[in-house]
């Protein structure tokens, strides 16, 4: 976990402490402090400070969306912002349409996506019917889908109303291109990725105008 402080730096100290009785056999010991480290965790969580990075490195391969998302998919998820200036050309917009299937999947219960993306400057016309078609396509799951262009986004951020929000470097755009006929064009967990950083926040206090 990356930027541990205050709570944080305290239930890993008082965690480490609670592992270190229990090697030493010091179990009365080991359970108090496992029980208040845990409590300090949780503190961590109601607070909405919880905070974990993970680095994808160039050429690896394991970092499907499904492999990246799906624990963050529940039957409490209802409504998804996605805010990404580069849904835009034609591998683009296939990466927000195989994000946009894992959430028409149970255990999720989506009613509304937001997209928030740059508006392609030498073709908007087949950008805005591409994306059209998938709003239409979405209404058959009872999703509604909302799009909206701007020229001054710049952030790369999906937040779930569930209180899980996520944060790529390169957004949805991650993977490395390969041949139709090549291992990993289906199947994104044998695509090589390129090098980026993941963000993953929670807050209780995320807010959704979504109805459940």
């Amino acid at each position: 976990m990356a930027g541990a402080s205050g709570i944080e730096a305290s239930a890993i100290s008082v965690l480490k402490n609670a592992v270190e009785f229990d090697t030493g056999g010091r179990f009365t010991e080991a359970l108090a402090c496992y029980r208040e480290g845990i409590q300090l965790l949780m503190q961590v969580m109601k607070a909405g400070q919880y905070h974990e990075q993970y680095h994808i490195a160039k050429g690896s391969t394991g970092h499907s969306y499904k492999t990246v998302f799906s624990k963050f998919i529940d039957e409490f998820l209802t409504e998804v912002q996605v805010e990404d200036p580069y849904i835009r050309n034609t591998h683009q917009i296939y990466n927000f349409l195989r994000f946009c299937e894992l959430l028409v999947i149970p255990p999720a219960r989506v009613r509304k996506i937001s997209l928030v993306t740059g508006p392609d400057e030498v073709n908007f016309q087949q950008q805005k019917s591409r994306l059209n078609e998938l709003v239409e396509s979405l209404m058959k799951y009872e999703i509604t889908l909302e799009i909206n262009y701007t020229t001054s986004l710049h952030d790369r951020e999906i937040r779930f109303n569930n209180g899980w929000i996520i944060k790529i470097g390169r957004g949805l755009d991650y993977f490395k291109a390969t041949g139709r006929f090549a291992i990993g064009f289906c199947d994104f967990d044998l695509r090589e990725c390129h090098e980026t950083t993941v963000d993953i926040f929670h807050s209780k206090h995320t807010k959704s105008s979504a109805s459940t």
